[in-house]
C-alpha cells in the first residue's frame, strides 16, 4: 500500500469534491439519451427495440472503456486521465447534434458513451488518498455522482422543450468541456502517481494489472454489480418511456418521476460506503437484495381483471398498481441499490489493494454491461410479451439467482475458515446441543400446589 505521509486532510477534500463533481457531470451526460432518445424515437420512427439498441449504446463504450480506463489510469494517474476522458467525450456529444440517421446515431453515441467510463477513473484516483479503514466511506461519496442521472432526468425535459434536443447535446458538451478543464487546474497527483515521481519508479505493467482477473471472487463481484449499477443505468434510461406508454404521462413528468429514482439511488451511496465500513460489505448486500425481491416482485404484477364465481353473482376484481405507489417502489429499489453499489466496491481496495484499477474496471465493466444489455432485453420484451411490467419480472429472476449465489459462496468461505463445520448440514444458528430435558422436581417443592390443587 502507498503511503499517506504528508497528505492533509484538506489534500484529500480537494481530490474527493473534485472528482464527485466531474463524475456527476460525466453521470449526467452519459444518460442524455434516457430524454433526447425519445425526441429522436419519434423523429425517426423507432421501434422500442431499436430505441432500447440506442440507449444501450453509450453503456456499452462506458463499461468495456472501464478496464482500459482502469489501467491507464494506474499507470498515468488520474490527474490526466480524468480531463483526457472528459474532452474526447465533449468533441462526441458535441458531433451527435450533426447526426440525421440512425445508424450514425448509434456510432455517435458509442462516444458518447466514454463519459461512462469515468467511473473507473476516479475509483482509481479517489482511493489513492484515503486508507483503507474511510476508503468506503469515500468512495460511497464519490459514487454519488450517479445523481448526474438525476439531473439529466429532471433537467434535460425542460432544455429539450426550450432549446430542443440538439441544443441540450451541445450545453452538456460545453459543461463537460469547462468541467475537464477546471479538474486539472485544481487538482493533484495522487500519493501513488507522485511518490513514482520521486523515486524515478516505473509503473506496473498492464498484464500485471490484469493477474487478479483469474480470480471467481472478482466475477462474483461483477455479477453483484451487474444488477446494482447495470440495472439501475437501465432502469433509469427504461422508467421515463415505461411512464409514458403505461401511464399515459407527459415527457416532463416522466422524467420527473424517473429522477425521484435516480435521485435516492445516487445520493445514498455515500451512506452505503459508511454502513459497509461500519457493518461490513456482506451484511449491505444482504439487505440490497431481500428489499429488491419484494420491490420487483410487486412491480412485476401486470394490471389485471379477473372473475371469480359468487355466490349470487359473479365478482369482478381489477388489480392495478397506482403511479403513486409505483413510484414509492422505485424509490425504495433505488435507495437499497446505492447501498449495494457501493458495497461491492467496498470489497475491491480492500482485496486488492495494488489492483483498484484493473479489478474495479472489470467488476464496473461487467455492470456497464448490464446496463447495455438490459435496455435491449427489455425493449424485446416488450416487442415479444407485450407486456409493460415484462423487465419487471426479469430483474427479479437476476436478483434472485444472486442472492443465491451469494449465500452459497459465503457458506463456503465459512466451511474453508472454520474446518468443524464441513459437515454442517443446518443452518449456522443451530445450537450446539440441545436443550437439557428438565429434571424431576424435589418433593415438597414444585408438586406441592398440584398435591393441593387435587386434593381439593
Amino acid at each position: 500500500m502507498h503511503s499517506l505521509e504528508g497528505v492533509t486532510r484538506n489534500d484529500q477534500y480537494r481530490a474527493l469534491g473534485l472528482s464527485t463533481f466531474a463524475f456527476t457531470v460525466c453521470f449526467a451526460v452519459w444518460t442524455i439519451f434516457s430524454i433526447i432518445g425519445v425526441k429522436i424515437k419519434g423523429e425517426l420512427g423507432l421501434s422500442d427495440t431499436q430505441f432500447g439498441l440506442l440507449v444501450a449504446t453509450p453503456i456499452l463504450t462506458g463499461s468495456v472503456s472501464r478496464i482500459f480506463l482502469g489501467v491507464w489510469t494506474e499507470q498515468i494517474g488520474g490527474r490526466i486521465m480524468f480531463p483526457l476522458q472528459m474532452l474526447i467525450t465533449a468533441v462526441a456529444v458535441w458531433l451527435l447534434t450533426s447526426v440525421q440517421t440512425y445508424p450514425v446515431f448509434l456510432l455517435a453515441a458509442l462516444g458518447l458513451g466514454l463519459a461512462g467510463g469515468s467511473f473507473i477513473v476516479g475509483v482509481a484516483y479517489v482511493s489513492q488518498w484515503f486508507d483503507k479503514e474511510h476508503q468506503g466511506t469515500a468512495l460511497g461519496i464519490f459514487g454519488a455522482g450517479n445523481v448526474g442521472a438525476a439531473v439529466t432526468n429532471f433537467a434535460a425535459p425542460f432544455l429539450v422543450l426550450a432549446m430542443g434536443w440538439e441544443g441540450t447535446a451541445r450545453i452538456y458538451a460545453i459543461v463537460l468541456a469547462v468541467t475537464a478543464v477546471l479538474f486539472y487546474l485544481f487538482s493533484k497527483d495522487d500519493p501513488a502517481q507522485a511518490q513514482r515521481k520521486r523515486t524515478g519508479a516505473r509503473p506496473v505493467s498492464a498484464a500485471e494489472q490484469l493477474a487478479p482477473l483469474k480470480n471467481i471472487q472478482v466475477w462474483r463481484f461483477a455479477t453483484y454489480y451487474f444488477f446494482v449499477f447495470g440495472a439501475f443505468v437501465a432502469l433509469a434510461s427504461f422508467l421515463p418511456r415505461y411512464y409514458v406508454g403505461a401511464y399515459g404521462l407527459e415527457l416532463t413528468t416522466a422524467g420527473v418521476f424517473a429522477g425521484l429514482y435516480s435521485l435516492p439511488g445516487s445520493v445514498f451511496r455515500a451512506l452505503g460506503g459508511w454502513m459497509s465500513d461500519r457493518w461490513g460489505a456482506r451484511s449491505v448486500m444482504y439487505l440490497t437484495f431481500i428489499v429488491s425481491l419484494v420491490c420487483l416482485f410487486v412491480m412485476s404484477y401486470p394490471n389485471t381483471s379477473y372473475t371469480v364465481q359468487g355466490i349470487a353473482s359473479p365478482i369482478e376484481f381489477n388489480l392495478r398498481i397506482s403511479v403513486g405507489f409505483f413510484v414509492a417502489l422505485t424509490v425504495v429499489l433505488g435507495f437499497v441499490m446505492s447501498l449495494g453499489k457501493a458495497a461491492v466496491y467496498k470489497h475491491i481496495p480492500v482485496y486488492y489493494p495494488h489492483h483498484v484499477g484493473s479489478v474495479g474496471g472489470l467488476v464496473g465493466m461487467i455492470g456497464g454491461l448490464g446496463g447495455f444489455f438490459l435496455p435491449i432485453a427489455f425493449g424485446l420484451l416488450l416487442d415479444l410479451t407485450g407486456v409493460w411490467t415484462a423487465p419487471f419480472m426479469l430483474l427479479f429472476a437476476i436478483v434472485a439467482v444472486s442472492n443465491v449465489w451469494m449465500h452459497v459462496a459465503i457458506r463456503r468461505m465459512e466451511k474453508r475458515r472454520h474446518p468443524g463445520l464441513e459437515d454442517e448440514k443446518y443452518l449456522s444458528d443451530v445450537p450446539e446441543a440441545p436443550l437439557a430435558k428438565p429434571q424431576p422436581a424435589a418433593n415438597g417443592t414444585a408438586d406441592s400446589g398440584e398435591t393441593a390443587a387435587v386434593k381439593s
